[in-house]
């Protein structure tokens, strides 16, 4: 799947870098690290536009946020259900409700870059704790930024030298 998503990158650019992010957001298993990585690279080798893939990898992890916070927030009931359905989702909504109790509204800034992998759960988990949406939105998008510019500015850091 790995080879497909990046030869698909080359084709489709920046506009996929949006789509993949927003769907890592979700909780749907994409290597994001490595796409922002090779889209850091062909920006740096001319072949993106650095601003483009910067800009729309982070438009579509901000939309992807939000779209597992109201998820959270709507679907309560299901949603536990769904991660209570196997052992490793209910692992992970489990270290996201965690997460969430010791560190609050830091808690979502740190699950968007140092702990990533918890991210798509943590937004989840705080919608459906009801955080305010503010307090959400504010500490997410900041955590985001960290995230899309340090692998992207990686990515093509790697490819210049």
């Amino acid at each position: 799947m790995t080879d497909t998503l990046l030869q698909a990158l080359v084709t489709y650019g920046a506009a996929l870098m949006f789509i993949t992010a927003f769907l890592s957001c979700l909780a749907i298993p994409i290597p994001m690290s490595l796409v922002m990585l090779t889209g850091g690279a062909l920006a740096a080798t001319g072949d993106l536009s650095f601003t483009l893939v910067w800009a729309l990898t982070l438009l579509g992890a901000l939309l992807g946020d939000q779209a597992g916070y109201f998820l959270g927030r709507r679907g309560k009931g299901r949603l536990e259900a769904y991660a209570n359905a196997t052992y490793k989702r209910y692992q992970l909504w489990r270290k996201a409700q965690n997460h969430l109790d010791k560190w609050g509204i830091t808690g979502v800034f740190f699950s968007r870059w140092l702990v990533s992998p918890l991210g798509p759960y943590v937004n989840f988990a705080a919608g459906a704790a009801s955080m305010r949406w503010e307090f959400f939105t504010a500490w997410g998008g900041m955590g985001e930024k960290i995230w899309v510019t340090f692998y992207v500015g990686l990515g093509g850091g790697c490819a210049s030298n």
